[in-house]
């Protein structure tokens, strides 16, 4: 079976209510081409705001932003993921950078807890945000078994080898990966090369705007690029097929020559 997978590159906003009416705008679009996966950016849900908590904006998985989401995903009957700003009950000025996706009935499918805080190029998540403990999931979307990672989790290879031991055909990668120099070429040189060394499809949505490099874009298990992006608006769109995956790893079966024991303390 094939997917058809659309990533929602979009500038977002500060305002919950703005982005969820950008969400209700594009998961639309997006049904109307046949999708059946829409993935948007890390911090859809609410660009940071200089002196305002990132606290302040998180809610619990149940709240009004994921429940729009799981709305909208029942009433175009297509599977929804997202950048999502969980409340922190321990650090209430704090919040959760995670992300989270509905199947096409609404129901949630997967939730992920980023892990790797971008503590890095002048920059400090932990200062404002709490990351995650735990690995991240893997779910269905057809006969499709689909990663989850979020932005700065791409520099960390053993992450993405763990969801392709797993079993993950596609991995997403949702991020708010800034503009900067060599930023751009690092974010679509890893994408790939995480492609190639797990012989899984990559697809890494960006938001675009000012403060970040956009380029989102799709990797088959080859290495070979399906499609990109420029810097503006785009929905873009890629068919992920799990057949691809199998004929890939049968012809360059690397997973299976992984020597791990080899490099243990």
């Amino acid at each position: 079976m094939t997917v058809k997978l659309i990533l929602a590159q979009t500038a977002g906003s500060v305002s919950v209510r703005e982005n969820i009416e950008t969400a209700r705008r594009l998961i639309g679009q997006a049904a109307q081409a046949g999708g059946d996966l829409i993935v948007f950016p890390e911090m859809f849900m609410a660009l940071p705001q200089s002196g305002q908590p990132l606290g302040s904006v998180a809610e619990p998985i149940d709240g009004p932003f994921a429940t729009a989401l799981s709305e909208l995903a029942r009433a175009h009957r297509i599977a929804v993921a997202s950048g999502f700003w969980e409340k922190a009950d321990q650090e209430p000025d704090k919040a959760v950078n995670a992300a989270v996706v509905f199947d096409d009935h609404g129901d949630l499918l997967a939730s992920y807890r980023k892990i790797h805080l971008f503590n890095a190029l002048s920059v400090r998540e932990s200062d404002t945000m709490i990351g995650g403990r735990t690995p991240p999931p893997i779910f269905s979307v057809g006969s499709l078994q689909v990663g989850l990672a979020i932005c700065y989790d791409l520099r960390f290879p053993e992450l993405f080898r763990y969801l392709a031991g797993h079993g993950a055909d596609l991995v997403i990668v949702p991020s708010a990966w800034y503009a900067g120099p060599m930023k751009e070429e690092h974010w679509l040189t890893l994408l790939q090369a995480r492609a190639i060394e797990n012989t899984c499809y990559m697809a890494g949505v960006n938001l675009c705007g000012t403060s970040f490099a956009a380029r989102s874009a799709i990797f088959d298990p080859y290495g070979v690029t399906l499609a990109t992006a420029g810097e503006g608006e785009t929905l873009l769109t890629g068919s992920v097929s799990s057949k691809r995956v199998r004929e890939i790893r049968e012809k360059l079966p690397t997973l299976s020559h992984v020597q791990s024991h080899l490099f243990q303390d």
